[in-house]
């Protein structure tokens, strides 16, 4: 009998500025910095959360929008579980590069189901709606030809919808098939703000992991 999975990587991809940071903030901390420097490499953030009576441990990477720090984030693609492609729905080019970052991770990432592998688009601005550049019906048609991926549209900065589009991403990494293998966390990264290190009670958590065989794939 296999083990249930607690343990999830979900990597953020898209455009500098279409608030790919802000989301992340929304979701584990319950308020978004529309102000955020941009990433430069990729930074990180945990929240568990409770799936089928399950403890799910979501680890969630912000990587680089902007094109002279993209290549520092790939290194961080690797062992990833589900990924997140975000536009802005006000801003065109931002849905035009979809494609490009699709194919760079699966470049980068290398899962052994490309094909299979659960992505999901999130159109971001929707407090923006005015502005609107992207019909949801397009992105919609996007999805239904790139794997037929879900779709969601949110606000990170008046929290719309951004719980919904993270839970949907947890229980489609925990339905991915594949088996569970262990994944190693950095001892620290650089980010927007700095080093991250992670303290002694990450470490002894992910050795505690290690041994009772509850791990993700790297």
């Amino acid at each position: 009998m296999s083990k249930k999975k607690n343990f999830l990587k979900i990597v953020i991809l898209g455009d500098s500025g279409v608030g790919k940071t802000t989301l992340l903030q929304q979701y584990v901390n319950g308020k978004g910095n529309t102000q955020s420097k941009p990433t430069i490499g990729a930074d990180f953030s945990k929240k568990e959360l409770m799936i089928d009576n399950t403890i799910v441990t979501l680890q969630i990477w912000d990587t680089a929008g902007q094109e002279k720090f993209q290549s520092l984030g790939y290194a961080f693609y690797r062992g990833a579980d589900c990924c997140a492609l975000v536009y802005d729905i006000t801003n065109q080019k931002s849905f035009d590069e979809l494609s490009k970052w699709r194919d760079g991770f699966i470049k980068h990432a290398s899962p052994p189901d490309p094909d299979s592998f659960p992505f999901i688009l999130i159109g971001n601005k929707l407090d923006r709606e005015h502005d609107r550049k992207i019909k949801s019906s397009d992105a919609k048609a996007w999805c239904q030809q790139n794997g037929d991926m879900a779709y969601y549209e949110t606000s990170a900065k008046e929290n719309i919808s951004v719980d919904d589009a993270f839970i949907e991403m947890a229980k489609m990494a925990i339905k991915r098939d594949s088996s569970s293998q262990i994944f190693n966390l950095p001892d620290s990264i650089g980010g927007a703000g700095g080093a991250l290190k992670l303290n002694a009670k990450d470490d002894q958590r992910r050795t505690k992991t290690q041994m009772e065989g509850k791990s993700c794939k790297c």
